[in-house]
C-alpha cells in the first residue's frame, strides 16, 4: 500500500515521467529503421548538449539565483572537468595510466588533507582568510606533489586491476573514474578561488570570477607550452579524446546533478543558502556562517560544471580552448535568467530549449551567418524579458517534486500564522 501512495505521490510522477524519457530517447537513438536510429547524429548531439549546457547553468542558478553571488566563472570550471577527464581518458587508450592515477590519487589525498587542515582551523580562533587560503593552498599543493611521485606505482596497480577485468567493464570505470575526477578537480580549485575571492561583493565577485575564466582560456592556449601537456596542443585543440558519452551516462549524470541540488537545497545547509541570498547581515546574526554558505553554494555549483564538461568532452572527442572564452560564459546566465533566478524547473527546461531551439531548429530554417546576430538578439530578448516578465519565464515555479513540502504539522502552523 505505501509503495502505491508513493508511486501516486509527486516523486512517484518524477520517477515515472524520469524513466520514460529515458526509454524514449534510447529507443529513438537505437538503428531500428534500416540499421540507423531514427535521430542522427545531429540531433543526438543536440539532445546531449543540452543537459550538459543545463547541468552547468544549474550550478550557475544554485551560485546567483539561490545564494545571490553573480558568477560568470562556469566556463571556467566547465572546461577543467572537460580537460581533466579528457587527459585521463586519452592517457589511457595510449597505454599510459598516469592520468588516471594523479586525478584519483590527487583528489583524494587532497580531500583528506581537507579533513585534517579543517579540524585543525576549527581549534584557532580568529585565523585571517589569507592565511587559510594559504594553508589549503600548500596542502592541495602537496597532495598533487605525493600524487605526481607515486603515478607510476599507482597506474601499474590500476592497469593489473582493471586489465583483469572485460574491455567493456574497464572502459566504463575508467570513464567514470575520469568523470568524478574532472568534477572533484573543478570543486577542488573552486573552493581555493572562492576562499579569498567570496569575501567580496556580489558585484565585484562578478568581475573575479570573469577574470578567473579568461585566465583559464588563457592557460588552456598554452598547455604544451606553459603546462606541461603537450597531448592537450594549446591553441590547436585536443583531438584523439575517445567518445565515450552515451545516453545512459548522460541521463544518470544529469539526473545525480538534478537530485542532489534539489536535497541540497531541501536541508538545513539549502535553507542557509537562501538566507544568505536575501539577507547576508540578518543571516549573519542569527548564527548562519555566511562564508561558509557561499563557499559551498560555490564549490558544488562548480562541480556540476565539472561533471558536465567531462561529458561534453566525450561526446564532441575534440576540445579547443575558444569553446571557454568569457564569451561563452554569458549562455548560462542568460538561461538562468530567462528561465528564472531561483527556478530548477525555469532553467532546466530553458537550458534544452536554448539549445534545441538556436543551435538545432534555426539552424535548419534561417539562413547561414544568422549566428553572428546572435550576439545582438540576446541583448533584445534580455531586455523584453526585463520589461515583460522580470521574473524569468518560469518565475519562482517549481514542479511538485522539486517544491519543498512542509510536514503536516509545520504546514498547518504556518497557515494559521498566515490567517
Amino acid at each position: 500500500m505505501s509503495i502505491l501512495k508513493r508511486l501516486k505521490s509527486s516523486t512517484g510522477y518524477f520517477i515515472l515521467g524520469a524513466l520514460l524519457l529515458f526509454v524514449v530517447v534510447q529507443i529513438l537513438l537505437l538503428p531500428l529503421v534500416d540499421g540507423e536510429p531514427i535521430l542522427n547524429n545531429f540531433w543526438r548531439g543536440l539532445i546531449f548538449w543540452g543537459a550538459a549546457i543545463t547541468m552547468v547553468t544549474l550550478g550557475l542558478n544554485l551560485i546567483y539565483g539561490f545564494n545571490g553571488q553573480f558568477s560568470l566563472g562556469q566556463y571556467g570550471f566547465y572546461a577543467i572537468g572537460a580537460y581533466t577527464s579528457a587527459d585521463v581518458t586519452y592517457r589511457w587508450t595510449h597505454s599510459d595510466p598516469s592520468g588516471l592515477a594523479v586525478v584519483l590519487l590527487g583528489v583524494l589525498l587532497t580531500l583528506l588533507l581537507y579533513v585534517l587542515v579543517s579540524a585543525f582551523l576549527r581549534r584557532l580562533y580568529g585565523v585571517t582568510v589569507t592565511a587559510r587560503f594559504t594553508i589549503y593552498l600548500l596542502a592541495t599543493m602537496l597532495a598533487f606533489f605525493v600524487a605526481v611521485k607515486l603515478a607510476a606505482p599507482v597506474g601499474a596497480l590500476f592497469v593489473s586491476v582493471l586489465g583483469a577485468l572485460p574491455d567493456s567493464v574497464t572502459q566504463q570505470m575508467v570513464f567514470f573514474i575520469a568523470l568524478v575526477g574532472g568534477g572533484a578537480l573543478a570543486g577542488i580549485i573552486s573552493f581555493l578561488f572562492g576562499l579569498p575571492v567570496l569575501e567580496l561583493g556580489s558585484d565585484y565577485f562578478g568581475i573575479a570570477t570573469l577574470g578567473f575564466t579568461m585566465i583559464v582560456k588563457v592557460l588552456l592556449d598554452n598547455t604544451d607550452t606553459i603546462l606541461p601537456f603537450p597531448e592537450m596542443k594549446g591553441a590547436r585543440g585536443m583531438v584523439g579524446i575517445p567518445q565515450w558519452t552515451t545516453w545512459p551516462w548522460v541521463f544518470l549524470t544529469f539526473m545525480l546533478v538534478v537530485l542532489v541540488m534539489r536535497n541540497l537545497l531541501h536541508s538545513s545547509s539549502g535553507r542557509t543558502i537562501l538566507s544568505v541570498r536575501e539577507d547576508e547581515r540578518a543571516a549573519s546574526l542569527v548564527g548562519i556562517d555566511v562564508a561558509n554558505s557561499k563557499v559551498l553554494a560555490f564549490v558544488v555549483g562548480s562541480i556540476f560544471a565539472g561533471l558536465a564538461g567531462g561529458i561534453r568532452a566525450h561526446d564532441l572527442a575534440f576540445l579547443h580552448p575558444q569553446s571557454f572564452n568569457f564569451i561563452q560564459s554569458y549562455n548560462p546566465l542568460i538561461i538562468v535568467v530567462l528561465g528564472g533566478l531561483g527556478s530548477m524547473t525555469g532553467t532546466i527546461f530553458t537550458g534544452f530549449i536554448w539549445i534545441l531551439l538556436l543551435e538545432g531548429a534555426l539552424r535548419l530554417v534561417l539562413p547561414p551567418g544568422f549566428e553572428t546576430w546572435r550576439f545582438v538578439v540576446y541583448p533584445i530578448i534580455l531586455l523584453l524579458m526585463m520589461l515583460l516578465r522580470p521574473g524569468g519565464l518560469f518565475g519562482k515555479y517549481e514542479m511538485p517534486f522539486l517544491r519543498r513540502t512542509l510536514p503536516p504539522l509545520r504546514k498547518k502552523i504556518v497557515e494559521e500564522a498566515v490567517k
